[in-house]
């Protein structure tokens, strides 16, 4: 949980510090007295008082029955912010060794989904790593995946997670486009390319 930071305000004082008068205007719209209000939610009056006079800071257990009783939302009582647009724009980009990425989450969101439409690379695999974790599954075609000293090939409904630190590499398996699903949560920027290993048997390294 954040601490505050001193001189600055804590997150959503500001809206708390507004339940107190917001709850002062809906007892006046209806016309009730404290009394009145302590008898139809079961909350005395001395709470009552304090909580309009900002002196009770609001809790869950005293809002729900003032929301019944003035029959309003909760969220009328703390003013909630609204909710933003929930919808991704998923704007296509070019990956920058070839393939398409579609964005299937907000540039903000700590892990980031894409689908990747992969084409052909070639069979020279060009290792790299950074920092990171990456979960890959694929929907339809065939991924090869290199990983250090693995050399791997995936079908449609398998996946494969690994740490970004270890040099990795990954492309269509049998020369047509593969579609993969990424989840990756990014832990850093910058992007190493690694040498690429001197090839022995091809199929010696293949696991």
């Amino acid at each position: 949980m954040d601490e505050p930071t001193p001189g600055r305000p804590a997150p959503y004082r500001a809206v708390l510090d507004e339940v107190a008068p917001r709850l002062r205007r809906l007892r006046d719209r209806h016309g009730l007295t404290l009394a009145a209000l302590s008898e139809a939610t079961g909350i005395s009056k001395s709470t009552l008082s304090r909580l309009e006079s900002g002196q009770r800071r609001p809790s869950l257990e005293l809002l729900l029955p003032l929301a019944q009783a003035y029959q309003v939302p909760l969220d009328d009582l703390v003013g909630a912010p609204e909710v933003g647009d929930p919808r991704v724009r998923m704007s296509p980009r070019a990956m920058p060794h070839g393939g398409t990425a579609v964005p299937l989450t907000r540039s903000a969101s700590p892990l980031q989904a894409y689908k990747l439409v992969i084409p052909d690379r070639g069979s020279e695999p060009d290792l790299r790593t950074h920092e990171g974790y990456e979960w890959l599954y694929v929907l339809d075609g065939r991924l090869r995946l290199v990983l250090a000293e693995h050399d791997l090939v995936l079908g449609a409904g398998e996946a494969a997670e690994f740490d970004t630190r270890l040099p990795h590499w990954f492309g269509s398996a049998d020369g047509r486009p593969v579609e993969v699903l990424s989840l990756f949560g990014k832990q850093g920027e910058r992007m190493h390319v690694r040498a690429r290993p001197r090839r022995e048997d091809p199929g010696a390294a293949r696991s």
